[in-house]
């Protein structure tokens, strides 16, 4: 407000280098505070000053550029945008191939800051040249530099199949792969980052990360002491298993399904979601997946997030995954019935206070139908005939009415535990299919049984 920013610009040419470094090092700090302050400095025109001088400048004045560069970038993409249009790009080209790591590290991160809002950005970032200089960066001995590195590679990587496919080209998949052994746990968050967001696009480039031999020590990712560790290392097994039946298989042959159940057991909100997700893709697949899954124990972990997770959309996420688990057969259908998890999916619809997030409830409905549509395993569902609303009544009342007929002891049992009574005070559509699941059931009975 008093006019600061006008008054460093002239000091931008100051004749002292140290002078022009701090000057450089206050706007960087006002334009990090927030996207006002960044648009301030992009009006004064301070930009084009400011990287004019920079190839003849020294390795401190360098980094300080840099780090203006990114302060301004990283608040929006327009904001990105006005750095791209100063011709920032061919003077962070020249701070990459710099001998300094500092200055490397510096322009890592400002690309990274002006890659990540949106494609057309990160394409600017690519044609500039910066990909095969970043693969360079993480072949470097510098832990902070290879992190940096990896993470813009990261932000180029996830917004389009051929922007992940540039990365590919430059042969960056195998120095990324090496490194995940590697102790830093902020360096293998952002290597695991990397190699998910180019596995999640296509088949091909999820093969290609899998032929880079990340199995099995991925695995020991998802043990690790670091959340986002385990996050991100759970997240790349899902970006890899969600494509083909084949590349679930390689995660399940591999103990990957049993790895990432383990993980689930052992964390804890978003943390448990790339895990959740990583098992129902694996189940969606084929039958046999499915009943990898199920023999790997890991209905269990998902019941126990449907129950203790707060946030809807990890919830939403559990009731999806036990929805393929269930959705192929009888047999996996009442796999997931015995496991008492259809009256907790009840419970969670029919709660008011989940009713807000109609997403959730959408999810819960549809796991909850597709699995009884193939569930015939009655003791699981006759709880659910007294608590369920009409929409999910009628899917109950059709597996009663295709069972019952040819099961004798089903039909008495539905006698003696009140079912039959229960079907009785429904009232029906006439000559709708709820009516007719209604008639086929009351068909199986003697008359004065009904009537009684």
């Amino acid at each position: 407000n008093s006019g600061v920013v006008c008054l460093l610009r002239p000091l931008l040419l100051d004749v002292v280098p140290s002078i022009r470094q701090t000057t450089a090092l206050a706007l960087g700090r006002l334009a990090d505070y927030d996207a006002d302050l960044a648009e301030t400095v992009v009006k004064a025109g301070i930009l084009p000053q400011l990287i004019c001088s920079l190839p003849e400048e020294n390795r401190y004045y360098k980094r300080t550029a840099a780090f203006v560069l990114r302060a301004v970038a990283k608040h929006s993409p327009q904001l990105a945008q006005a750095v791209v249009q100063c011709g920032a790009l061919e003077m962070l080209m020249i701070c990459l191939e710099d001998f300094d790591p500092g200055v490397k590290e510096g322009a890592s991160w400002a690309l990274g800051y002006i890659a990540r809002h949106d494609r057309e950005l990160s394409q600017a970032v690519v044609d500039a040249g910066a990909v095969p200089l970043l693969v360079l960066c993480i072949q470097e001995p510098e832990i902070a530099l290879k992190r940096i590195a990896a993470s813009t590679l990261s932000d180029i990587s996830k917004h389009s199949p051929e922007l992940a496919q540039t990365v590919v080209d430059a042969r960056a998949i195998a120095p990324l792969a090496q490194m995940i052994p590697n102790p830093d746990a902020k360096l293998k968050r952002q290597v695991l980052s990397a190699l998910s967001q180019i596995a999640k696009h296509s088949v091909n480039l999820a093969e290609l990360v899998v032929e880079a031999e990340i199995f099995p020590v991925v695995l020991t990712c998802l043990k690790d002491s670091d959340e986002y560790v385990k996050k991100n290392g759970a997240t790349l097994i899902r970006e890899i298993a969600k494509h083909t039946p084949e590349l679930s298989q390689v995660v399940v042959n591999l103990g990957g399904v049993a790895a990432v159940i383990d993980c689930i057991d052992s964390s804890r909100g978003t943390v448990r979601l790339p895990g959740i997700m990583t098992l129902g893709y694996v189940a969606a697949h084929s039958e046999d997946l499915s009943m990898a899954v199920i023999v790997s124990k890991g209905i269990p972990p998902l019941c126990v997030s449907l129950i203790e997770e707060h946030e809807d959309h990890i919830k939403a996420a559990a009731a999806w995954a036990l929805g393929q688990i269930g959705r192929h057969s009888a047999e996996h259908a009442r796999h997931v019935a015995v496991a008492n998890v259809l009256p907790t999916m009840l419970d969670i619809y029919m709660d008011p206070r989940s009713s807000e997030d109609l997403k959730m409830k959408a999810s819960i409905f549809k796991a909850l139908k597709i699995i009884l549509q193939k569930c015939t395993y009655l003791p699981a569902l006759e709880p659910l005939l007294h608590e369920a609303p009409p929409s999910i009544l009628k899917h109950i009342i059709g597996q009663f009415s295709k069972v019952l007929p040819h099961d004798s002891k089903a039909r008495r049992l539905f006698v003696t535990t009140g079912g039959l009574k229960k079907i009785q005070e429904i009232k029906a559509e006439p000559g709708s299919i709820l009516q007719e699941y209604i008639h086929t059931i009351n068909n199986c009975y003697p008359e004065e049984i009904v009537r009684y």
